[in-house]
């Protein structure tokens, strides 16, 4: 069962999907959404790390920011600490990997 700290944040952020982020628009340059990631980033890892990772991917969602796929990730990082909240975070890029498609071999039955 997930601390009162977690679950609070968890209503915090569901309530302002459920609200402001209506009003506000989809405008998140990421998937899944900033609000999503802050959330998703608070369960697995705590409010202090998870929230220190959500403050970090809201400030690489500007114009100028990053876009595409970014997942959180499965381990904290080996530099982070309780005294250094900024090391939880990646302040730039994203992680996921590149995505990438094979060649297919044309079906030879079909014509052009």
């Amino acid at each position: 069962m997930p601390s009162p700290v977690r679950q609070a944040a968890h209503f915090a952020i569901r309530g302002y999907q459920l609200t402001l982020s209506g009003l506000v628009g989809r405008q998140c340059r990421h998937l899944p959404s900033c609000s999503e990631y802050t959330d998703e980033a608070i369960q697995r890892h705590g409010f202090w790390a998870g929230g220190w990772m959500g403050v970090a991917r809201i400030c690489r969602c500007g114009p100028f920011g990053t876009s595409g796929l970014d997942i959180v990730p499965e381990t904290l990082p080996e530099r982070a600490a309780w005294y250094k909240p900024w090391a939880y975070g990646r302040w730039r890029g994203t992680n996921a990997p590149a995505i990438t498609c094979e060649a297919v071999e044309p079906d030879e039955r079909r014509t052009s």
